[in-house]
C-alpha cells in the first residue's frame, strides 16, 4: 500500500520550489516537504522502497563518493539505483575536486531515474571531513558556493540541493544562508548542529536554523532529533522550516511520515509485521542470501520495545536462512500484536 503525496513528480516539485524561490519565501510550499535522510549502511534501495510507501516526499540515496562514482566502483553503482516507487529521487554525492565532481555529474546526467542532485557538505565523519569533503567545506564558503554553481552548470537535472550543518567549529547561520542563496540550489537541508557537535543531543540549535530560514530565499528543510509527530510540530513551529528530513527515527518507525501527514501518533500495530516482512522480501530480492544477514540490523530496530525482543535478537544474529527468518517474523510480531485502533478505516482509505 502506498500513500499519496502531492509532490509526485519532478516537474511538480520543481514548480513549487521555483515559486518559493521567486517570492523569496513569501509563497510557502502547499504542504511541508518530508524527506528520508541518507543513512550510511541503512538507507539502501530496499529500505527506501518500504519507507516510500508511507508517503515520504523525497528519498535520498546513501552518500556517494564522487571518486567512486567516476571510477565505477561496483558497490557504488548499486547504490545509485532506485525503486520504481521512489519519485522524486535524489542522488547525494560528496567530494571537493572540481574535475572529479564534473565527471560525476556528467555520469548522473545519464541516470534517467535521478530527479535531484544533492551535494553533501554536512557529513561530520572524520574519514570524509579530514579529506576536505563533507562538512570540511563549511570552512570555506566561497569554495562551497562555487562547487554548487559548477554542479548546476554541469548538470541537466531539474532540481539541485545541498545538505549542510550550522558550521564547522562555530555557528555561521547567516553567512551560510547568504552562500546558499548565491549558489543557485533549489532547496537546502540544514542539520541543526555544527560539525564539531557531531550528534550530541544537547548541542541541537533550532534557533540558529530559524535565523537561516529568515535569510534564505529557498526552502529550508530542517534535520536533527525529529523522532515523533510532537517533535516535528515543535521543530517546525520553532524554525519556520518548509519541511523536515528524518533519519534515525525512521529506522524503527518508518510510518512516522504517515503519522506526520495525518497528524496522529497512533497506528494499527498489525502493520508492523507486514512492514517487516515487506522489508525482508525487498532485501532478499535485491541482495540475495547476503540480504538476510544485512537485514539483522534493521530487524533489531523493528524489534526494539517489543516484548521478548532480547531473546529474539539472539536468534536473529545466528539465522541466515531467508525462509526461516521470515517465518520467525510472522510468529514474533503476531504474538505481540496490539488491538487495531480507530485509524484502520483511514489507513485503508489512504492506500492506493
Amino acid at each position: 500500500m502506498t500513500y499519496n503525496t502531492i509532490y509526485n513528480n519532478a516537474d511538480l516539485l520543481s514548480f513549487h520550489l521555483q515559486n518559493f524561490k521567486a517570492s523569496k519565501g513569501q509563497n510557502p510550499l502547499p504542504q511541508p516537504l518530508l524527506m528520508l535522510a541518507p543513512l550510511a549502511g541503512y538507507s539502501d534501495l530496499p529500505f527506501r522502497k518500504v519507507v516510500k510507501t508511507f508517503g515520504v516526499d523525497i528519498t535520498v540515496s546513501e552518500m556517494i563518493s564522487s571518486h567512486a562514482l567516476v571510477y565505477e566502483n561496483k558497490k557504488t553503482n548499486l547504490m545509485t539505483l532506485k525503486s520504481p516507487n521512489e519519485i522524486p529521487f535524489a542522488l547525494q554525492i560528496a567530494g571537493s575536486k572540481d574535475s572529479i565532481l564534473q565527471k560525476a555529474v556528467e555520469k548522473i546526467n545519464d541516470f534517467a531515474w535521478v530527479d535531484i542532485i544533492d551535494f553533501n557538505c554536512g557529513c561530520p565523519a572524520p574519514k570524509v571531513a579530514n579529506h576536505g569533503n563533507g562538512s570540511a567545506l563549511l570552512k570555506d564558503l566561497p569554495r562551497l558556493t562555487q562547487i554548487l554553481k559548477n554542479i548546476r552548470k554541469a548538470g541537466i537535472k531539474k532540481i539541485y540541493s545541498v545538505k549542510v550543518r550550522l558550521g564547522y567549529d562555530k555557528k555561521i547561520p547567516l553567512e551560510l544562508a547568504d552562500a546558499i542563496n548565491e549558489s543557485g540550489v533549489d532547496y537546502a537541508v540544514v542539520h541543526a548542529r555544527t560539525k564539531m557537535d557531531a550528534y550530541k543531543k544537547e548541542k541541537i540549535d533550532y534557533d540558529s536554523v530559524a535565523l537561516m530560514r529568515e535569510r534564505l530565499h529557498v526552502p529550508l528543510i530542517v534535520n536533527g532529533e525529529i523522532s515523533s509527530l510532537e517533535s516535528f510540530n515543535a521543530v517546525m513551529s520553532r524554525t519556520g522550516a518548509a519541511g523536515a528530513m528524518i533519519g534515525r527515527a525512521a529506522l524503527k518507525s518508518p510510518w512516522i511520515f504517515w503519522q506526520i501527514r495525518n497528524n496522529t501518533s497512533a497506528l494499527p500495530f498489525e502493520l508492523k509485521r507486514d512492514l517487516v516482512l515487506s522489508h525482508l522480501d525487498s532485501m532478499f530480492e535485491f541482495y540475495g542470501e547476503r540480504g538476510v544477514v544485512m537485514f539483522r540490523k534493521n530487524l533489531h530496530a523493528y524489534a526494539k520495545g517489543v516484548p521478548n525482543a532480547s531473546s529474539y535478537k539472539d536468534f536473529v544474529n545466528t539465522e541466515r536462512n531467508y525462509h526461516a527468518l521470515r517465518d520467525s517474523i510472522i510468529t514474533f510480531f503476531e504474538s505481540n500484536t496490539l488491538q487495531p485502533t480507530d485509524l484502520t478505516p483511514i489507513f485503508n482509505k489512504k492506500s492506493v
